[in-house]
C-alpha cells in the first residue's frame, strides 16, 4: 500500500512538472534559433511609426543574433505580427475570430499587449502578436521585444552594445502594458550651446550644420525606446528654430512624437530666434498684437495636421518678464487673459477644431505665476503645468479646486539649468530619489497630463532621463523610495551585467549623496548673473575632523571603487561604463579635488606650511585629469562619435577655471609646525612646555579622536617624535621625518578607555554651560610632547571620563563639546498620528536618509492643541552634562509648500514643553532660497529649555505632511560653525 501511494505521488509530481514545462513552452517564443528565423509582419496601412519601430526591432535582432529579419506585409510561418486596432486588417480579423483578446487594450491611450498565439491564421504555426490601441502603442510594443532580447534603450545614445546570442528565445508574460500614468511624457532639449548643438553641427549632422532632422530622428528613436511621446525642441539662439527646417515636423510625425514648446515659446513659436524686433517691432502685446497674431496664425496653420501641444499666454523674449505699458499686476492679468482668448480663436480657425479638444498648457512661471495668483482666469480645459524652482524642488501643485479642472495639470522639471544663483550644465547631479519624491508628490496631487524633463544635452543625464520617463509610464512600480534603488539595480544589471548591479548601484548612490551635499558645479562658492569670482568655502578645515579632508577622502574612495569596478566590466560595455558611470564619477571627484585641494593649499600657505606646494600640485592634477577624460570622451570614445558633445566648462564660469595656487612663505630654516583640531591658529613655538595648546576634550561616551598636523616650515629636513605622558594616550604615528617629499603628516590621537582613570565617581553631571569649563574634578589631564631637535612643544590632553549610573546601558544621544548631534532617521521611538505616520526615505539627504510624515493627503495642523492631539511624533532620547537655554536646529530638504492649502512646517519640544512651530518655507528668489538650493538644505531653529543636566526627550511633531527632516542639532552653546552638522553624538 505504501509503495502504491509513492507511485501515485510520483505520477502526480511528474504530471505537474510536465504541465509546467508545457505552460513554459506556450509562453516562450523563438525569434532566432538555429536555422529558424522569424519575419515581422506590418500592414501597408499602418502608421509610419509602426514601420519604423519594426525596422528598429529587426536591426536589434541582427545586432544580437547576427541574423537578418525581414519586415514586410507578408505572413510568415513563424513570425511577429504587429498592428494597431482599426488600422491593421489582419489584427482586426484576429480580434473578430477571438484569436486575441483586446478587451483591456481597445479604446485606451497608448496601451498594448504582446501575446503568443498558435495557428492564428492559415499557414502560420505560431505567432507573436503585438497589438496596440494606437500607433504609438504598437510601436512601443515592438520595442518592448527589443528590451526582451537584451537591447538597452541606450544602445545608440550610450553605446550599450548588446550581448551576442545564438538562441534568441523570449518569455512572454500575460499582461497589459499601459495606459501610462502620465499622458504626455518627454524631454526639453535646452542650453545646448556647448554640447548637443556643437556635436550635431560639427560632427553628426554637418550637412545641416545644426540640430536638424537627422539628429531629431535619433532623439525620437530614443523617446520611443523609452516609451515617451513628447519633445520640446532646442530653442537657444545657437540653434535655428525647429520649424525653420520643414523636415523636422515631418520626422516628428513619422516617429509619432508630439511637439510642444517651453514657457517662453507661445503657440509653438521660438520667440528667441523667430522674432526680429528690427522688422517686426517690439515683442509687446499691448502695442503690437496684430503682428504677433500673424506669427501665431502662421504657426497654427503650418502645424494644424500634426500632433502638438500649444503653450498659451506670453512671456518676454528668452525667459524674461513680459513687457506691458502699465507696470502693475492688474494690467498684466487683463493682458494675459486677452492673449489667451486671441490664441484660442486662432487655433480654432486654423485647425477647424474646438479649442477644448486640442492639447494646451499654461505654465505659471516667474511673473506669470504672480498673475495667476492674483486672479487671472485660465480656461479650465487648459492644463496647468507647474515648475520646479530650477533646482529640483517643485514650487507648487494644484490645490483641491484646481484638481477638478478638466484640463488637468503637469510638471516641467529640471536636471540641468542655466541661471541664478549658479548653473549646473555639466554633469547630472540631481538626486534621483529627490526627483522621485517630487514627481510622486506631483502625481499624488493629480499632475498627470504632462511631464517634461529639462535634460540639457541628453548626455550625461541618461539614468535620470530613464527614471523620469519610467515613472511617467508606470508610477505604481515606484511605491516607496526603495523603488528607485530597485530601478537603478535593474538598470545597472541590464547595462553592466547582474554581477555588477549592486556595485554600480552603491557607487552611484554615494556619488549622489556627495553631490546632494554640494553639486560639483557649485564647489567654488561663486555666483552667476552677474558672475562673481570664486569665494571662500564654507567647509571647515579646523573643526569636526576637517570637512575639507573628509570630502577629499570620500571622493578618493569613490575614484578607487570606480577604477576597481571598471576592470570587471565586459569589453562590449566598457564604453557605456565610461559614459554612464566613469566620466560622471571621476568628473565630479576631480572637480571636488581641484577645489578642495586649492582650499587646503591656501589654508596651508597662510600657516607657512611647506605642504602648500603639495596641495597646489594635487589641485592642478585634478584639473588636468578632468581635461584628459573630457578629451577622451570627445576624441577617442567610439572613434570620435561623440566629438564636441562634452564640454568641461559650459559658459566658461569660474568654477571650471584652472586653479590658482598660493605659495607659502616659511623662511629658509627648517622648523617643526603643529596645528591642532579646533585650534584656530598654528601652535605657538614661543610657548614652551605648557598646556596652553590643547586638543578638544575627549568624551568617554563617544570614543572621541582628534588630529594634530605635524608639518614642515621652511626648507630642509627635520626629524620629530611624539611622546605621550600617559600610557592611556594613543597616537597613530610616534615619529617621522619631514622634508620636501614628506612635508606634513596628520597624527590621530585617541584614548585607551580601559586604562584612563575615572574623572568623576558616579556623581551627577557638572553644572555650568560651557562644556570646555567642566570642573577639573571631572577631567583627567595629561599631554603629548612633540620633540624636534632641542625644541619641545607640549599639547594638552583633557579626558572627560565619568561613570554615571544613568548612562549605563543608555541607548540615546549624549552631549559632546556643548551640542547633541542627531541623524533624523535614528529616532528612539515614534508614534503615529490620526492620519499620518513617520516614514524613512533612503537615498536622499546629507546622511542618505530622511524622515517624513505621510501620506501627503493628511490634514495640516493649525493649532498647538491639534498638533499634540492629531500629529505623529518622533522622539529622541538625549543626555546633557549642562543645562539652560538651547537652540534646536533642524535641517530639512528645502521643498516648497504643495499649494496654498499647505505649508512646510514641523514643531519641536523638549520634554513636556509645548511644541514650537518651525517653518522652512521660502518665497520667490530670496537670498535664503539661493543659499538653500546651493546646499540642498533649509536650516531653521527653535529655542527650548533644558532644565537640568541628565536625561531628556526631544520631540518632533508633524505640522504639514511631506516635510523631509535630515539632521538635528541641539546646541548648548558649543557648536562651531560648519558646513554640515557634526557627526551624530550617539552613545
Amino acid at each position: 500500500m505504501f509503495r502504491y501511494k509513492l507511485k501515485v505521488l510520483a505520477s502526480v509530481l511528474l504530471l505537474s512538472m510536465l504541465a509546467t514545462i508545457v505552460r513554459a513552452q506556450r509562453n516562450e517564443f523563438s525569434i532566432a534559433s538555429g536555422d529558424q528565423i522569424v519575419g515581422i509582419t506590418v500592414a501597408k496601412k499602418e502608421a509610419k511609426v509602426v514601420k519604423i519601430a519594426a525596422d528598429i526591432l529587426a536591426s536589434d535582432i541582427f545586432k544580437v543574433s547576427g541574423k537578418q529579419i525581414q519586415v514586410s506585409t507578408a505572413i510568415n510561418k513563424m513570425g511577429i505580427i504587429a498592428g494597431t486596432i482599426g488600422k491593421s486588417k489582419l489584427i482586426d480579423q484576429l480580434i473578430s475570430k477571438q484569436k486575441i483578446d483586446v478587451a483591456k487594450v481597445k479604446g485606451k491611450w497608448e496601451t498594448y499587449s504582446i501575446q503568443i498565439v498558435e495557428n492564428p491564421v492559415k499557414g502560420v504555426e505560431k505567432a507573436l502578436i503585438v497589438v496596440g490601441s494606437d500607433r504609438r502603442a504598437t510601436a512601443f510594443g515592438l520595442l518592448e521585444i527589443s528590451r526582451m532580447i537584451g537591447v538597452s534603450p541606450w544602445e545608440w545614445w550610450a553605446d550599450v552594445t548588446p550581448d551576442k546570442k545564438t538562441d534568441l528565445t523570449i518569455s512572454v508574460e500575460d499582461k497589459i502594458y499601459g495606459s501610462p500614468s502620465v499622458k504626455y511624457r518627454g524631454l526639453f532639449l535646452n542650453d545646448e550651446d556647448w554640447g548637443l548643438q556643437r556635436w550635431a553641427a560639427l560632427n553628426y549632422e554637418p550637412e545641416t550644420g545644426d540640430i536638424g532632422p537627422k539628429t531629431y530622428a535619433k532623439v525620437f528613436e530614443l523617446l520611443l525606446r523609452l516609451r515617451a511621446n513628447t519633445i520640446w525642441p532646442a530653442m537657444h539662439s545657437c540653434t535655428k528654430p525647429f520649424y525653420s527646417y520643414p523636415k523636422n515636423k515631418q520626422v516628428a510625425n513619422d516617429y509619432a512624437i508630439v511637439v510642444g514648446t517651453s514657457h517662453c515659446e507661445p503657440m509653438l513659436c521660438n520667440i528667441n530666434a523667430e522674432w526680429d524686433s528690427n522688422t517686426m517691432g517690439e515683442w509687446r502685446y499691448d502695442n503690437n498684437s496684430e503682428t504677433i497674431k500673424t506669427l501665431f496664425q502662421k504657426r497654427s496653420k503650418e502645424t494644424a495636421n500634426y500632433e502638438g501641444i500649444y503653450t498659451m499666454g506670453m512671456r518676454g523674449k528668452h525667459d524674461s518678464p513680459m513687457i506691458v505699458g502699465e507696470d502693475n499686476t492688474d494690467s498684466q492679468v487683463k493682458l494675459l487673459e486677452n492673449v489667451i482668448t486671441d490664441q484660442r480663436n486662432i487655433i480654432e480657425k486654423e485647425t477647424g477644431k474646438k479649442a477644448a479638444t486640442l492639447p494646451q498648457i499654461f505654465i505659471p512661471y516667474k511673473e506669470v505665476l504672480t498673475c495667476y495668483q492674483n486672479g487671472m482666469e485660465v480656461p479650465e480645459d487648459i492644463s496647468l503645468v507647474w515648475t520646479d524652482d530650477n533646482y529640483g524642488y517643485i514650487r507648487q501643485l494644484s490645490n483641491s479646486e484646481e484638481q477638478k479642472r478638466s484640463g488637468g495639470a503637469g510638471v516641467y522639471y529640471h536636471t540641468s539649468y542655466w541661471g541664478r544663483p549658479h548653473d549646473y550644465l555639466w554633469l547630472n547631479s540631481t538626486n534621483p530619489v529627490l526627483m522621485w519624491e517630487e514627481m510622486s508628490k506631483a502625481y499624488e496631487f493629480q499632475s498627470r497630463d504632462l511631464w517634461i524633463l529639462n535634460c540639457g544635452d541628453i548626455k550625461p543625464h541618461e539614468y535620470n532621463i530613464e527614471l523620469f520617463l519610467d515613472m511617467a509610464w508606470d508610477m505604481s512600480s515606484f511605491d516607496k523610495s526603495k523603488g528607485v534603488k530597485n530601478h537603478m539595480q535593474n538598470w545597472a544589471g541590464r547595462e553592466f551585467g547582474e554581477q555588477n548591479a549592486n556595485s554600480v548601484t552603491e557607487l552611484m548612490y554615494e556619488y549622489n549623496r556627495l553631490a546632494f551635499q554640494r553639486r560639483p558645479e557649485f564647489m567654488d562658492w561663486s555666483r552667476v548673473e552677474p558672475v562673481t569670482k570664486s569665494g571662500e568655502t564654507e567647509l571647515n578645515q579646523i573643526h569636526y575632523g576637517d570637512e575639507v579632508s573628509t570630502r577629499i577622502q570620500d571622493y578618493q574612495k569613490l575614484i578607487d571603487a570606480t577604477e576597481d569596478l571598471k576592470t570587471n566590466i565586459a569589453d562590449n560595455r566598457k564604453d557605456a561604463f565610461f559614459e554612464l558611470v566613469y566620466y560622471p564619477v571621476l568628473g565630479a571627484a576631480n572637480m571636488n579635488h581641484k577645489w578642495l585641494y586649492a582650499y587646503k593649499n591656501k589654508f596651508a600657505a597662510q600657516q607657512g606650511r611647506k605642504s602648500a606646494e603639495y596641495f597646489g600640485q594635487k589641485s592642478m592634477e585634478a584639473y588636468q585629469q578632468i581635461k584628459k577624460e573630457t578629451q577622451y570622451f570627445n576624441n577617442k570614445l567610439q572613434n570620435g562619435k561623440w566629438n564636441h558633445i562634452m564640454s568641461m566648462s559650459p559658459r566658461f564660469l569660474p568654477v571650471f577655471s584652472t586653479p590658482t595656487i598660493t605659495t607659502s612663505v616659511g623662511g629658509h630654516k627648517p622648523q617643526l609646525g603643529l596645528a591642532l583640531e579646533s585650534y584656530e591658529m598654528e601652535v605657538n613655538h614661543d610657548v614652551i612646555n605648557s598646556y596652553a595648546d590643547v586638543l578638544p576634550v575627549f568624551n568617554a561616551y563617544l570614543n572621541s579622536r582628534y588630529f594634530v598636523d605635524v608639518f614642515l616650515k621652511g626648507e630642509g629636513e627635520i626629524d620629530w617624535k611624539a611622546e605621550p605622558k600617559a600610557d592611556w594616550i594613543h597616537i597613530s604615528n610616534a615619529k617621522g621625518t619631514l622634508n620636501s617629499k614628506n612635508q606634513e603628516q596628520r597624527i590621530w590621537v585617541s584614548i585607551d578607555w580601559d586604562k584612563v582613570p575615572v574623572g568623576a565617581n558616579k556623581k551627577e553631571a557638572p553644572l555650568g554651560h560651557d562644556y570646555q569649563l567642566i570642573p577639573p574634578s571631572y577631567k583627567v589631564n595629561s599631554a603629548i610632547d612633540f620633540v624636534s631637535g632641542d625644541s619641545t612643544i607640549s599639547i594638552g590632553i583633557s579626558v572627560f571620563n565619568p561613570k554615571y549610573k544613568a548612562l549605563e546601558n543608555y541607548k540615546g544621544f549624549v552631549e559632546d563639546k556643548g551640542f547633541v548631534s542627531i541623524n533624523a532617521e535614528n529616532y528612539s521611538s515614534t508614534k503615529s498620528g490620526k492620519q499620518a505616520s513617520w516614514e524613512t526615505f533612503d537615498g536622499v539627504g546629507y546622511t542618505s536618509k530622511v524622515v517624513t510624515a505621510l501620506p501627503r493627503s493628511a490634514d495640516s495642523q493649525t493649532t498647538i492643541q491639534s498638533i499634540v492631539n492629531n500629529s505623529p511624533v518622533l522622539e529622541y532620547d538625549f543626555y546633557t552634562f549642562n543645562f539652560g537655554e538651547v537652540n534646536v536646529f533642524l535641517q530639512a530638504v528645502p521643498t516648497h509648500a504643495v499649494n496654498n492649502e499647505r505649508g512646510v512646517r514641523c514643531a519641536v519640544s523638549i520634554d513636556n514643553a509645548d511644541p514650537v512651530i518651525v517653518d522652512f518655507q521660502t518665497f520667490g528668489r530670496s537670498d535664503e532660497w539661493m543659499e538653500n538650493v546651493l546646499k540642498n538644505t533649509s536650516v531653521q531653529s527653535a529655542q527650548q529649555i533644558v532644565n537640568k543636566a541628565g536625561k531628556h526627550k526631544l520631540k518632533i511633531w508633524m505640522v504639514d505632511p511631506g516635510v523631509m527632516i535630515d539632521q538635528i542639532l541641539i546646541d548648548l552653546g558649543g557648536w562651531k560653525k560648519s558646513y554640515s552638522f557634526p557627526a551624530e553624538s550617539k552613545l
